[in-house]
């Protein structure tokens, strides 16, 4: 009747520490994704500068650095270390528009 007992003590411990490390296992795993999107910007961006031009006087949404490439296409690094080129367009455009309208508000309006 002892043994029973035993076993089904040793398969709750060997559950629980099962349990725990697949938990621990997920935070390890978040953490290196982290890490590993971390070091792919840092080389791009690495990279980019010493091979592109940098657009002086526009930036990105977030305030990033923009690029051009061989073929005069800008683009900014995001944050998983990706060339995205089509926000930059929109996104600046939009801000001009901004900035304009914001321009002739203050000249109507004073004058």
């Amino acid at each position: 009747m002892k043994t029973p007992k035993f076993l089904i003590a040793a398969a709750v411990g060997i559950a629980i520490t099962l349990a725990g490390q697949h938990t621990f296992a997920q935070g390890i795993d978040s953490t290196a994704k982290k890490v590993g999107h971390k070091t792919a910007s840092i080389a791009v961006k690495g990279a980019s500068a010493v091979t592109d031009k940098i657009y002086k006087g526009k930036e990105g949404p977030g305030g990033e650095t923009v690029y051009i490439d061989k073929k005069d296409r800008k683009y900014i690094v995001d944050e998983k270390g990706k060339k995205v080129r089509e926000t930059i367009t929109a996104q600046s455009k939009a801000k001009e528009e901004a900035t304009v309208e914001t321009k002739y508000y203050a000249e109507t309006m004073l004058g």
